[in-house]
């Protein structure tokens, strides 16, 4: 009897601990229920199956203002995160384990040393912007052409973790084009002939340019257009607001030929000219709407519903209106383009660039801004006035008049890479910013580059700003951001950094780029011309820049070869060695002119030297590679045929551009492989010549110098050598 007793009682106690067991359980796996399960994915992606530990809950905002907020609590076995958006929640844990020092992550790595136990902690953290914005649309261009799903994958993730959550997502729109312009009898081939090179499409979407380095395999297209399909899934999924394209008025030339009858202008060429013309449908013409609200339909059809549609109709193109009825003809535009996204996708908004308000502020004064918004209603339109680095549009406009606007930067121009950026001014700038009476209808933040993969440190200060709020000092987070990036941080090392924001981050662009209305990083990487010596100086201290780089040369010793200590080592060293160059050859140049051949021989070999030195160290940063571009390129190719077509377009981008001289370096690389094999034969051929000309006392012919410089860069471009 008593063992039987003994037996029942153990069996109840059994099936009690059971229940419990699987009520647990169940209680477990609601902590991170359906709702939360994309920002689960890009937690565990990144911390494996101590993603487990994370308690994650999306809390309804029910603030008066349209921002967001997240709260994160941690114990020893137990990290509890909530915030308004998935998005929120992303930033939230990985602020948290920024915080601790266990985690950063960055395009050239992530660092992540994570603790056995989580240490306690306690924050909350809100923002007053709405939206958190990224990426410019020639980022499509100078940056993603070969990128595959994986890496648009953790893009996104990238995207996630830094709280972004108004993405500009303009992959895969070719195929709606091209079904598009075929409902309407154009062929085949004249769409071949009308498309751009994959590295030149941001473009002409944007109404600059036709058919340049084209073709566009239909492999390509086809291609782009699954990945997209994916992008917009996995934005959605994390509540994001993907931007995708709208009609802005472009049109093939094709197109205007078969319909002459309708009022299609024919706009001057773009960028000081030798590009073909492109054509923009009056928005008068029926055909207008007819063919903006059928774009809609069939991207709706293909990609699913989107709230937000991007249509720039004047980038860096003046508007074809007439002196006598300007006003009345962009207002016609601003209404036209508005009702056409209205019309076809209820409730979306339209979103445009208020890049052309500051790049041609002769046009755009007060008055026409005014007319061509004014038919728009206010919470119908959002202008994303992002290059504060640069001009005050958003000050000279007033606020744009009411409608929604978001304040951001630039910061990098066709992925050129130096290293630069200006943290205390972002600071000083957003905490100016918010105590503005006269901010109007400002929705928004953030940075929209042209190129991505560069000075890492810019961007995770600047997505850190919308929910510090600036109040944070730029010096305490910085040691927070080191401990991070490093697991350790000497006083020294400290120190260095602190050198280093006052003297390559105290820059809020590169001015060198525009020097002398050419394009280019440095002087070294603009085509060769006598006119160097002219040159007054790169911007930043270059003295202070040295004491960085000697303090962080002589700590190296204390951190693994692999780990991002030694990445910004070499950063910091190619932007000293870059800028020592600059000067070594205003002088080479100088001596050269002066007849002092020995000077100017000895200077050559410095700079040979000082090039091939920097070329060799750039093995150690893999993303800064000509190779890793060419071969990207290369790769995406379905054939030899289609693989030679890439790698033209990638070789001309970063190079000649589109051929004419005003262009040429714009997109100019600091990369393995650029200085050995393009920037220094460029400058080998002029000094040579130049010697040549000082040895034997006779004229120096520099324009015959320069054309053959630049016969060279296009066998160069046209060769299928991968370097």
């Amino acid at each position: 009897m008593i063992k039987n007793s003994l037996n029942n009682q153990t069996y109840k106690v059994l099936k009690i601990s059971v229940l419990f067991f699987l009520i647990a359980c169940f209680a477990i796996s609601c902590k991170n229920p359906e709702e939360t399960k994309s920002s689960v994915a890009v937690i565990e992606t990144l911390v494996g199956n101590r993603a487990n530990e994370f308690e994650l809950s999306i809390v309804e905002n029910k603030t008066s203002d349209h921002g967001e907020w997240f709260e994160v609590k941690a114990t020893a076995n137990k990290v509890i995160v909530k915030g308004t958006s998935n998005t929120a929640i992303c930033y939230a844990a990985y602020t948290y384990l920024k915080d601790i020092g266990a985690v950063l992550v960055s395009w050239e790595g992530n660092r992540i040393d994570l603790p056995n136990t989580w240490p306690t902690y306690s924050k909350k953290g809100a923002t007053p912007f709405k939206y958190r914005e990224y990426l410019n649309a020639c980022a499509f261009g100078y940056t993603t052409p070969w990128w595959d799903w994986e890496r648009w994958s953790q893009e996104i993730d990238w995207m996630a973790l830094h709280g972004i959550n108004l993405p500009t997502a303009l992959e895969g729109q070719e195929i709606v084009w091209q079904q598009l312009w075929k409902e309407y009898g154009l062929s085949d081939s004249q769409l071949q002939e009308h498309f751009a090179g994959p590295a030149f499409l941001p473009w002409q979407r944007m109404g600059n340019i036709n058919s340049h380095e084209g073709s566009l395999p239909q492999a390509w297209i086809d291609r782009k257009s699954d990945i997209q399909k994916k992008i917009l899934q996995k934005m959605r999924a994390l509540g994001m607001h993907p931007v995708v394209p709208a009609f802005s008025g472009y049109v093939p030339k094709a197109f205007a030929e078969k319909h002459p009858n309708s009022k299609i202008n024919e706009l001057s060429s773009w960028a000081g000219g030798g590009f073909e013309s492109t054509y923009l449908l009056d928005p008068k013409d029926p055909l207008f709407k007819e063919i903006g609200k059928r774009f809609i339909e069939l991207y709706s059809n293909l990609y699913g519903k989107s709230e937000f549609y991007l249509a720039d109709s004047f980038n860096e193109i003046e508007p074809p209106v007439s002196e006598e009825h300007k006003y009345e003809e962009l207002s016609d535009y601003g209404k036209i383009i508005y009702e056409t996204i209205d019309e076809a996708a209820p409730g979306s908004i339209w979103v445009m660039q208020g890049w052309l308000f500051g790049n041609d502020k002769d046009f755009w004064t007060k008055e026409a801004t005014m007319a061509f918004l004014e038919k728009v209603p206010n919470n119908k339109l959002i202008i994303q006035d992002y290059a504060n680095d640069r001009y005050k549009v958003w000050e000279n406009q007033e606020a744009f008049y009411g409608k929604q606007w978001t304040y951001g930067y630039v910061h990098n121009y066709g992925g050129s890479n130096p290293v630069y950026g200006d943290l205390n001014f972002y600071n000083n700038e957003l905490k100016g910013l918010l105590s503005r009476a006269n901010k109007g209808n400002l929705v928004g933040y953030g940075v929209m580059p042209e190129g991505l993969n560069n000075n890492s440190v810019v961007y995770e200060y600047i997505y850190d700003l919308p929910w510090t709020q600036g109040n944070e000092p730029v010096k305490e987070w910085l040691k927070t951001y080191l401990h991070a990036r490093y697991g350790k941080t000497p006083q020294s090392v400290f120190k260095a950094w602190q050198l280093l924001i006052e003297s390559i981050y105290s820059t809020k662009y590169w001015e060198t780029r525009w020097w002398d209305s050419r394009a280019g990083a440095y002087l070294f990487f603009k085509r060769p011309t006598l006119k160097i010596t002219e040159f007054k100086g790169n911007p930043g201290d270059k003295e202070k820049l040295k004491q960085a780089l000697d303090i962080l040369v002589k700590e190296s010793k204390n951190f693994d070869k692999n780990s991002l200590f030694h990445y910004d080592v070499l950063e910091v060293s190619r932007q000293y060695y870059s800028l020592l160059i600059d000067d070594l050859l205003i002088e080479c140049v100088k001596a050269y002119n002066e007849k002092d051949i020995e000077k100017a021989d000895s200077l050559y070999n410095e700079i040979e030297k000082q090039a091939l030195d920097i070329d060799a160290m750039l093995s150690g940063q893999p993303l800064n590679s000509l190779n890793n571009w060419l071969t990207s390129a290369w790769n995406y190719g379905e054939s030899n045929q289609t693989s030679k077509i890439y790698l033209k377009n990638a070789k001309m981008l970063i190079t000649m551009w589109g051929g004419m001289d005003h262009l040429n370096d714009y997109a100019s690389r600091a990369w393995q492989g650029m200085y050995k094999e393009f920037y220094w034969p460029r400058w080998n051929m002029f000094l040579r010549a130049l010697r040549t000309s000082a040895v034997n006392n006779t004229p120096f012919d520099e324009l015959k110098e320069r054309q053959l410089i630049k016969e060279w860069e296009t066998d160069w471009c046209n060769s299928i050598e991968m370097y």
